[in-house]
């Protein structure tokens, strides 16, 4: 049996609207559906990549990591990946890194 929790969606900060108003000051949230929270696998923790804002790093979009949530799940724990130390970023060129996927963690 899988453990899910609700969680308030990083991305727009709980609040269901695109946090950017690229489309226009009503548009929902893109993570969400505007509903403000967003349904996880625990346990999870921070997403190291976009450092749990759900935000891709200088851009305004969703992060690829953890499609926006903030969060990673981990089914099994999980220890700092040696390849990024934990970061999630590759240090060369700022995109998620590849033997972790950019959770900075590994199984």
């Amino acid at each position: 049996m899988t453990n899910t929790a609700t969680i308030k969606c990083a991305f727009c900060q709980g609040k269901g609207k695109d946090p950017f108003k690229l489309l226009s000051e009503l548009a929902t949230c893109q993570v969400c559906s505007g509903e403000g929270k967003v349904n996880v696998i625990s346990p999870y923790d921070s997403c190291s990549f976009c450092g749990g804002s759900g935000i891709q790093p200088h851009t305004r979009l969703v992060c690829t990591v953890c499609r926006g949530f903030g969060v990673i799940s981990h089914q099994k724990g999980g220890e700092d990946c040696p390849a990024c130390g934990g970061l999630g970023k590759n240090s060369e060129n700022d995109l998620p890194c590849s033997t972790c996927g950019g959770s900075g963690k590994v199984e």
